[in-house]
């Protein structure tokens, strides 16, 4: 039977000093790779616009995720307010940018990871969770006290601090990342980050090397790295680039999603050929790409909903 693996550090008290080290982060805050320098803790606000509590948008059963996440249960997502990056074609933009979502207290948070376990979800699925870690591995201890006992899957961005990520060895059992740009100018534009490649490369090793190649039992996800990859318009994205970076220095194994959704939200009709959605041919191409460089799990959404494209 599959035990997550943040009980053995809840059992031994260990996620007390991770808790500890982590709010150490915010003040001045260094969560990011934006180290934004901000006193979180006394009160600032930095790039990300969220102070020393959690902030939350919605929550609930989610299945239009990947397959091994979804399951018969779906993802158990939170969305949290607002974000590290900002990008310009944001699909959560009235979330991301508009900060839709309210404060609440650690103990609620912990509530919610439990009402989402009772309703029969895989997994507990933490959505933009960088900014907030802190709260959502101290709302993560009193939730296992209470019986959580659902993997973490932390979705991000790719835009991660490698030290933060060590905090986080034996808490997370699924990452997934983002792997967005192979071009940090086109990041910087796009996204308002510098050295976007660089960091998403390194954040992309330490993950891997906590968790290793994604671990599916019964069709269901239990632990390892998911990379997402969102196929722009024009080739922004630099797909070549991101995949043969998967392939040769990560694993040829990792399970990959090349998203094919893309459509113009938020400010992206500024930003051509960010204007339209993606072509069919340009999706195609993708693919084509992740069969050279020698990627063996892609995630197949097709096959689940044959009417997308």
């Amino acid at each position: 039977m599959f035990e997550p693996s943040y009980l053995k550090l809840v059992d031994s008290g260990e996620i007390e000093e991770r808790i500890r080290a982590l709010y150490d982060r915010l003040s001045p805050c260094r969560l990011c790779p934006n180290e934004c320098g901000v006193d979180r803790l006394g009160g600032e606000r930095g790039i990300c616009r969220v102070g020393d509590r959690p902030m939350v948008s919605s929550f609930g059963p989610h299945f239009g995720e990947e397959a091994p996440l979804v399951g018969f249960g779906g993802s158990g997502t939170i969305f949290f307010t607002y974000c590290n990056m900002a990008c310009v074609y944001c699909q959560n933009w009235e979330i991301s940018h508009l900060g839709e979502g309210e404060e609440i207290s650690v103990e609620e948070l912990a509530r919610i990871m439990l009402l989402l376990q009772a309703r029969g979800c895989h997994n507990i699925n933490l959505v933009t969770p960088t900014h907030q870690v802190p709260f959502i591995v101290e709302a993560l201890k009193i939730a296992a006290e209470q019986g959580l006992r659902l993997p973490l899957v932390y979705n991000c961005g790719g835009y991660e601090s490698v030290e933060t990520l060590r905090l986080l060895e034996g808490l997370i059992d699924i990452y997934m990342p983002d792997f967005k740009y192979a071009d940090a100018k086109v990041a910087l534009r796009l996204s308002k980050v510098t050295n976007y490649p660089e960091v998403a490369k390194a954040a992309l090793k330490e993950m891997h090397r906590q968790v290793g190649d994604l671990v599916i039992r019964d069709g269901i996800a239990v632990r390892g790295l998911l990379v997402r990859h969102l196929v722009l318009p024009g080739g922004l994205s630099g797909t070549r680039g991101v995949l043969s970076f998967i392939a040769r220095e990560i694993s040829p194994n990792t399970y990959v999603n090349i998203m094919d959704q893309y459509h113009p939200c938020g400010d992206a009709w500024k930003y051509p050929p960010l204007d339209r959605r993606l072509r069919p041919e340009e999706y195609e191409e993708a693919l084509r790409i992740a069969e050279e460089v020698g990627l063996k799990r892609l995630d197949d959404r097709r096959a689940r909903w044959p009417f997308i494209r």
